[in-house]
């Protein structure tokens, strides 16, 4: 297939009343996202906790598979713990903040943004492919899709790419048809090595928050695509073979739809957990404060540093909180190896049972 610059495409294609009805329904999910977002007091605590179920969700359609608990253990304690996959899924996590930190610093989404955000991925700076032989194969091995070969080729293709994303101007459609657009073409660029999956789903919500349709990073279609990785595996290359934007671009608006009110339903959960704990570890312990509670929804699994930091509080005074909070059934005390951590249980039910 030969790689056509997205704004040759007829924008009056996406006009098609099934395009629209659905167009209509993702945006008003996505719109009630970004409200209950806002309405939590700490977006950091957002940013953390479903940040790393991303990484773990976007991971997996690379066939990267850790457990909530060997993540959260590592996010808590690195040096402690030593699961690869659990170490790769939280560079995801990593990559996704420094683009998050790039697009609100700019305004933008650059080529030279990708590259450092696959660099962040794949711990490496190979940048774009420089060399021939990159394929996408089936399930059986075959190969169905052939990237761009010569490195001029891919240097000019995200050179497109940037000005597409950046350009408002160059197709006028609404920003989810065109993030489903971006998304198509980055993955068949295939600009990287590896980790080109990873970056052009890291890409999908970036786009978003550049657009003003979210204000953070909180929309992740990750847990949509595992869970339908055959539909989107078959539409991105029937898009090659047949030209067919229209299915491609109603899959991605139904992600977009479903992922919002799966999202919604677990802010939901969040702010009800924090009100909960604001509310009874107040009425029963006499050191409650606002970084206290933000400490424990921002980390799944805190530890005594944590709490030492955040509170600039001593460690005897730090232990004391967290063991009287695991005394009062707010947190379970863990011994693991030579550590004590503290699993927030209401956040990392609503982490592990998130549908």
């Amino acid at each position: 297939m030969q790689l056509r610059p997205l704004d040759s495409l007829d924008p009056a294609r996406f006009d098609a009343p099934a395009v629209l009805r659905k167009l209509a329904t993702s945006s008003r999910q996505l719109a009630e996202l970004k409200g209950v977002a806002a309405s939590i007091p700490n977006q950091g605590i957002l940013i953390n906790a479903l940040g790393l179920q991303e990484a773990k969700d976007s991971s997996e359609v690379e066939n990267i598979v850790t457990t909530h608990d060997e993540l959260f253990q590592d996010d808590a304690d690195p040096q402690a713990f030593s699961n690869p996959a659990a170490k790769e899924v939280l560079r995801y996590r990593q990559a996704l903040r420094l683009g998050f930190d790039r697009v609100r610093a700019s305004g933008l989404i650059t080529s030279n943004h990708i590259v450092e955000i696959q660099a962040e991925l794949e711990r490496n700076h190979a940048g774009f492919r420089r060399l021939p032989g990159t394929t996408l194969k089936d399930a059986a091995g075959r190969t169905v899709y052939t990237p761009p070969q010569d490195p001029q080729t891919i240097v000019v293709a995200m050179s497109d790419l940037e000005r597409f994303i950046n350009d408002g101007a160059l197709l006028p459609v609404d920003p989810l048809i065109k993030m489903a657009l971006v998304h198509h073409q980055f993955e068949s660029i295939h600009p990287f090595y590896d980790g080109n999956g990873r970056t052009g789903r890291i890409l999908n919500v970036l786009y978003l928050v550049k657009e003003g349709l979210l204000d953070i990073p909180v929309l992740y279609l990750s847990r949509h695509i595992v869970r339908t990785k055959a539909d989107y595996y078959r539409l991105l290359q029937a898009v090659r073979d047949e030209d067919a934007w229209e299915a491609w671009v109603l899959y991605m608006l139904d992600a977009v739809e479903v992922t919002a009110a799966q999202t919604i339903r677990t802010l939901l959960a969040i702010q009800a957990a924090l009100t909960d704990y604001k509310q009874r570890i107040r009425a029963q312990h006499k050191f409650y404060s606002q970084d206290l509670i933000h400490n424990l929804f921002a980390h799944p699994y805190t530890k005594i540093d944590f709490l030492q930091r955040d509170l600039k509080v001593s460690r005897p005074t730090a232990t004391k909180y967290l063991d009287a909070l695991a005394a009062t059934g707010f947190l379970d005390k863990l011994r693991i190896g030579r550590g004590s951590y503290y699993v927030n249980l209401a956040l990392h039910r609503i982490l592990q049972d998130t549908p």
